[in-house]
């Protein structure tokens, strides 16, 4: 086999005219005689090229959104070629990729959760961009932009980011209570997904502090501190994101950490005189045209919309919070926040709606 193979490059190597393969001249031929020596045999050819922004691009939830991606030949190649453009989304750790879209020539395949939200953008020349309307929550993340001609096959990656809220979640009936699938369906039930690291990290570099550990999306349970102190960690740990590693997802229980972005609504207060039950909350705003807010809406709503309101209400979860902007006296710490009063089993206050535009 290695003469075999010898016998039909040097003709191309040596004759009048430079090999071609695939409308692709190459750069080298490797020798195969095994003695670890290369033997380059240089061409003027075209290469195939893929860029995709650097920096992140942001979204919020519910917006549309264009992730760039061109390509080109050097030197350019006049002639039109039938190109396939494939995007993928992939985890965090790039060992599993799923699809999102596939195109040849302006024939467009959407999968998953992309059909009818995904499509390419081609207005310019070697164009790749792929724009995601109606961008949810599991949309963050990293995509590949993959550029086929034949077997040349070149990509890069784009990075997707929300522009969101962490927030701690313990359900009602206590701390340390919920594995991984349940806290996955907690945040879901919240309005909000499994925050990511990246996520979480981005919540510590804006000032989240809280000693108590949660799952993330990866099956890491972590949590992050920015003052250190003995309950947490102890005082010689240096302010950051404390982990302990992957956990079992079926028979581990820890707390949640849920993320949330911007509101395709918006989040009002009813009150009454007496107060509401719970039950007569949710009534309230139903009568409203709406539905009780969860605690990823009054989350989102205090940091996207600045909402600040000094009066306790109830949530769908069945706690009782309230949102302070603009921290004051008899509105809780100094900082700004949600504020929490628990699941209180009794007792009558307002109650905080939310209503889809």
């Amino acid at each position: 086999l290695p003469l075999l193979l010898e016998a039909t490059l040097l003709p191309l190597a040596t004759g009048s005219h430079h090999p071609f393969y695939n409308g692709f001249y190459y750069n080298h031929v490797m020798n195969d005689k095994g003695n670890g020596q290369e033997k380059v045999v240089y061409f003027n050819g075209a290469r195939l090229w893929v860029e995709t922004p650097k920096d992140p691009v942001y979204s919020t939830n519910g917006a549309n959104v264009t992730l760039p991606c061109h390509y080109h030949f050097e030197p350019d190649v006049e002639a039109k070629r039938k190109i396939r453009i494939k995007w993928s989304k992939l985890r965090d750790d790039y060992t599993k990729e799923k699809d999102v879209l596939v195109a040849i020539g302006k024939t467009s395949v959407a999968f998953g959760d992309f059909r009818g939200r995904a499509q390419l953008h081609q207005a310019g020349r070697r164009e790749a961009s792929l724009v995601i309307s109606d961008v949810r929550l599991q949309d963050d993340g990293k995509y590949r932009c993959e550029v086929i001609d034949g077997l040349e096959d070149e990509s890069d990656v784009v990075d997707l980011r929300l522009q969101g809220i962490v927030f701690p979640y313990q359900p009602p009936r206590g701390q340390y209570r919920l594995n991984f699938h349940e806290a996955e369906q907690v945040c879901q039930e919240q309005g909000a997904i499994l925050a990511s690291f990246n996520q979480l990290f981005q919540a510590w570099n804006e000032g989240l502090d809280w000693c108590n550990a949660g799952w993330l999306s990866d099956g890491t349970v972590q949590y992050p501190i920015r003052l250190p102190r003995k309950p947490c960690g102890g005082l010689h740990l240096a302010p950051g994101i404390r982990s302990y590693g992957p956990r079992h997802r079926h028979l581990h229980h820890f707390d949640a950490f849920c993320f949330s972005s911007g509101l395709r609504g918006e989040v009002f207060y009813l009150n009454h005189p007496a107060g509401m039950t719970l039950e007569e909350a949710k009534q309230s705003c139903q009568d409203a045209g709406a539905e009780i807010a969860r605690v990823g809406h009054l989350y989102s709503a205090w940091k996207f919309l600045g909402l600040d309101r000094c009066d306790a209400g109830w949530l769908a979860d069945g706690s009782v919070r309230y949102p302070i902007a603009k921290p004051r006296a008899n509105c809780g710490p100094a900082e700004p926040g949600v504020r929490s009063f628990g699941f209180p089993s009794k007792g009558r206050f307002g109650v905080f709606c939310y209503k889809e535009r």
